[in-house]
């Protein structure tokens, strides 16, 4: 084999190698049910939670998955688990999303500060009641306190602009998702 395409192999070998250690990196997060469950964590303090669960719940209007019934929404999330957005249809209809099941905040760090992680609300499917999801649907974790997560799930989840017919957030709504717009898990 020529110089030049070993050369090319090598570089290729290690850009994958390099992309694949990016997708395993992990930041550090706190996540909790609610401001109690936080409050009573070594190292959260009460204002820091009700400041937390407040940036999650304003994000929660504007990233919760949307839906144009209340059944669709509770196909993917359960029955009592979805409630009327603040927000209407252009044709001045409801919309409806699930309600915030926990939250995500940047935990505290040694020196005193909080990590880069972006304070968000957490969501559970029908399917998979146990796993804490974004408003993208990506997992973030089964237990609640202070823990390592994906660094996928940290940043701020997208700003959903329209409403689903079905969207799919579970791993069922997936295998009937007609809709273009899928959150399969």
């Amino acid at each position: 084999m020529k110089r030049s395409k070993s050369l090319k192999l090598a570089l290729m070998g290690a850009t994958i190698l390099t992309m694949s250690a990016c997708d395993n990196a992990e930041d550090t997060a706190a996540i909790f049910k609610d401001v109690d469950e936080c409050a009573q964590f070594e190292g959260e303090n009460l204002d820091q939670c009700r400041q937390g669960w407040e940036k999650a719940a304003e994000e929660h209007v504007r990233t919760a998955p949307k839906y144009t019934s209340i059944a669709e929404c509770q196909a993917d999330f359960g029955e009592e688990q979805c409630e009327q957005a603040p927000q209407q249809t252009s044709s001045g209809g409801s919309v409806f999303m699930p309600m915030m099941m926990g939250y995500m905040m940047g935990s505290m760090l040694a020196n005193g500060t909080r990590s880069n992680v972006a304070t968000q609300p957490l969501y559970r499917s029908k399917d998979d009641p146990k796993t804490f999801r974004t408003g993208d649907n990506q997992k973030v974790s089964t237990k609640t306190g202070v823990q390592p997560v994906p660094s996928t799930v940290t940043k701020a989840p997208s700003t959903k602009t329209s409403t689903v017919r079905r969207g799919g957030f579970g791993t069922t709504a997936a295998r009937t998702s007609t809709s273009s717009r899928s959150y399969g898990g």
